[in-house]
């Protein structure tokens, strides 16, 4: 599989940690849009496109996201997870987000942070050289 395309949209807030969203196509007949280029303790990385989590209401059934303290729909209180890695902050992310799409293997990983990452590059060099 080929990516054929990476488009960067770069955010304009420099102290944020978000640097960029990526839309990538693959042998010209896939798209994915969303994915993040972050700026982590290790240099930039990419996050793919994710959903939030939602756990149903006891009372009515209406899906709420996880770790909410009361449902949206009837108020009643949702029960808390005693989940003992929800203490960890690390944790708490990967637990509240799912992968909507995501590379299986980690070689296509690295092919697909490449790639992203230098259209972000050049992306980011054409719009310094216009200010």
């Amino acid at each position: 599989m080929e990516i054929t395309e990476a488009k960067v949209a770069l955010r304009d807030s420099p102290d944020k940690k978000l640097k960029a969203y990526a839309t990538v196509t693959f042998d010209n007949c896939f798209v994915v849009r969303n994915i993040k280029v972050i700026e982590g303790t290790n240099g930039l990385f990419i996050a793919m496109p994710s959903r939030k989590v939602k756990q149903p209401c006891p009372k009515c059934g209406f899906k709420n996201e996880l770790r909410s303290k009361f449902c949206n729909q009837c108020a009643q209180a949702l029960p808390q997870s005693s989940n003992p890695l929800e203490h960890e902050a690390s944790a708490n992310v990967q637990l509240e987000h799912k992968d909507i799409a995501h590379p299986i293997t980690q070689v296509f990983r690295e092919y697909l942070q490449k790639r992203i990452l230098e259209a972000y590059e050049q992306e980011k060099n054409k719009n310094s050289s216009q200010i």
